[in-house]
């Protein structure tokens, strides 16, 4: 009896591992990008960020954030500069996903927080450099949980870093994100 409970728990949990990693993507004013997430390194920051994208949180916000040599952040902020309301805050992953091998490195996305360890609601942003600072256990004991990374439109990525800027790191023209979706893989579990 043992031995069958065990042998149903190793198939549910190589199903799970064998499952395709959820897909999203995000069109903006400059082009589209793709980003595959990883729910089994953060499983309730995948589940939260695409309960936003599923909820449309996402369209009509900005990259009211980007530094070239180090971000996009977006996900918060409507062009006018009003900010979006958020769900509570969840749980700041990154020393899970960081032992699972997931780094803020160029293409990844990672949740934007305050300097509160577990603060992340909606706000994201991709990395456009190597950024190892930030890791887990970055600067303050806990790091900025990375999800996932970019796998298809990383020009769009660079177009949105190159985009000039007021001093606050603002676009002088907004980068929109016009639509948010999931296309592909399977729903992360909370």
């Amino acid at each position: 009896m043992r031995f069958r409970a065990c042998l149903l728990a190793v198939t549910a949990l190589a199903a799970l591992s064998a499952a395709p990693k959820p897909l999203v993507t995000f069109t903006t004013s400059l082009g589209s990008f793709t980003v595959e997430l990883d729910p089994e390194a953060a499983p309730r920051t995948t589940a939260n960020f695409l309960d936003y994208v599923e909820a449309g949180q996402y369209k009509g916000t900005t990259f009211h954030r980007v530094i070239s040599r180090f971000m996009i952040q977006g996900g918060g902020m409507t062009a006018d500069g009003q900010e979006k309301a958020t769900k509570a805050p969840i749980p700041n992953e990154a020393p899970a996903a960081s032992a699972k091998g997931l780094k803020n490195v160029r293409g990844s996305i990672a949740m934007a927080r305050t300097s509160a360890p577990h603060s992340a609601t909606a706000q994201f942003f991709v990395n456009v450099v190597d950024n190892a600072f930030l890791d887990y256990p970055g600067q303050d004991g806990w790091g900025y949980c990375v999800f996932g990374k970019v796998v298809k439109g990383m020009d769009t990525v660079d177009k949105i870093k190159d985009v000039p800027t007021y001093p606050g790191d603002r676009p002088q023209t907004p980068v929109v994100i016009t639509d948010a979706k999931v296309v592909g893989g399977t729903k992360a579990t909370k």
